[in-house]
């Protein structure tokens, strides 16, 4: 089987833009979430969250004319893809179109409010207005292309457009395990012999106000005495619930001989993966079993022993079910390994959020640290996991990368730094 390095990694994020700024935020320990004040002229609940701040398209995206038909969460995407395209230095080098392909994060893409303001206004104020017929009627005021700027395959063709890659395209909705399946998807085409090259990653937003007002504020963290950079807590004792935020990341993928050949220098080595999943569609509370299952899965097909795992970066989602959950999983397979949960950074950031926590890992291990943990103070008694707060050294180059979901979905990815 053919061994899958990552040559390249772009990541728009909420504690930054690029690798550098990341970095930065990582070695400083600044968080990324800030009050907003659009939610608190809302009326939300919660009126903070995590924003990707300082970034313009524009600065990115070819062409720009195309910017007009993509949504933040795909301006975000393509931004990041654009990163990695160039972090691999894949603009020098003879691809094979044919053997280059994509694979996307993404979900439910929510319209801004904005672009349905007229239109609604337009229709509402018809003396035989109904509802019913918004659909028929007021639609038609609506920007033509309306419609492909919310698509979740949209990230992926616009990548695909862009790079002119030719192979597989999919697109992965399986919400907060998205991102690593999506990764274990690019890198089973090249274990296959399908591709060489892929472009792979994920992107969402959790902070627009109509998915936002979809969810309800479910599971969101209210503690309105906390400053907005002490409300996400993962694992901690005094954790009430998780922040949202958006981000993306994109990494390439390349067989290693096709890596060698053009002379580039692989960051990390998809070791293994897998992915598996328990009956909780009705609880919205799993046990851990399918994380449990996953990482024994995973390691199986790394040829990893336990002991031979670095740290863990964890899902984190800083929820009383979850974490616990999760800690008993990352307990029972793994001991009392080094565990770092970004998300105490930024939040969830929904189906981009595995692959902008697997791009803190890397940027932190291209450094010789483990990242740290935000805001973990007071060890739960039933999260008993070895929690770092500070960056260490790196013991072992492979950890392993977990992400799951209420539904009942675990995946787990196992990484070697190179």
């Amino acid at each position: 089987m053919r061994e899958v390095v990552i040559t390249g990694l772009g990541i728009v994020s909420p504690i930054g833009v690029g690798r550098e700024q990341v970095w930065k935020a990582i070695s400083t320990k600044a968080s990324g979430v800030r009050a907003i004040p659009e939610l608190a002229a809302a009326g939300w609940i919660v009126p903070w969250g995590s924003e990707v701040r300082g970034f313009d398209p524009k600065e990115f995206i070819q062409p720009r004319k195309s910017i007009k038909v993509m949504s933040r969460e795909i301006q975000l995407a393509s931004a990041a893809a654009e990163m990695a395209w160039r972090d691999a230095g894949l603009a020098e080098a003879v691809i094979d179109a044919e053997r280059f392909g994509v694979v996307g994060a993404a979900g439910l893409l929510y319209c801004e409010l904005a672009e349905l303001e007229q239109p609604f206004k337009s229709w509402s104020n018809q003396a035989d207005f109904d509802i019913e017929q918004w659909s028929k009627l007021a639609m038609g005021e609506m920007y033509p292309l309306w419609m492909l700027k919310y698509l979740p395959n949209m990230p992926a063709c616009h990548i695909g457009i862009r790079y002119d890659a030719r192979g597989p395209n999919n697109t992965i909705a399986q919400g907060d395990v998205s991102s690593l399946m999506a990764l274990a998807e690019a890198a089973a085409m090249i274990h296959r012999d399908l591709a060489d090259v892929m472009i792979v990653g994920g992107t969402g937003s959790r902070i627009n106000i109509t998915d936002l007002t979809w969810h309800a504020g479910a599971r969101v963290a209210r503690d309105g005495a906390a400053e907005p950079s002490a409300v996400c807590r993962p694992f901690d004792l005094h954790r009430g619930g998780m922040v949202y935020g958006e981000g993306a990341a994109e990494f390439v993928l390349e067989s290693r001989d096709h890596a060698e050949r053009r002379g580039a220098r692989p960051l990390a080595r998809i070791a293994g993966s897998a992915s598996r999943c328990e009956a909780a569609a009705d609880s919205l509370a799993p046990s851990g079993d399918a994380i449990r299952r996953a990482i024994q899965a995973a390691l199986a097909a790394a040829k990893v022993e336990s002991c031979h795992v670095g740290h863990v970066n964890a899902h984190g989602n800083s929820t009383l079910e979850d974490d616990q959950a999760e800690a008993r999983a990352i307990r029972l397979t793994l001991g009392d390994v080094p565990v770092t949960a970004p998300k105490s950074f930024f939040g969830n950031l929904g189906h981009g959020s595995g692959a902008v926590e697997l791009g803190v890992s890397l940027v932190a291990l291209d450094h010789g640290v483990v990242p740290p943990t935000l805001n973990y103070e007071t060890p739960d008694p039933d999260c008993l996991v070895n929690v770092i707060t500070e960056p260490c050294e790196v013991e072992s180059p492979t950890f392993v990368k977990l992400n799951h979901n209420t539904m009942g979905p675990a995946a787990a990815l196992v990484v070697t730094a190179l």
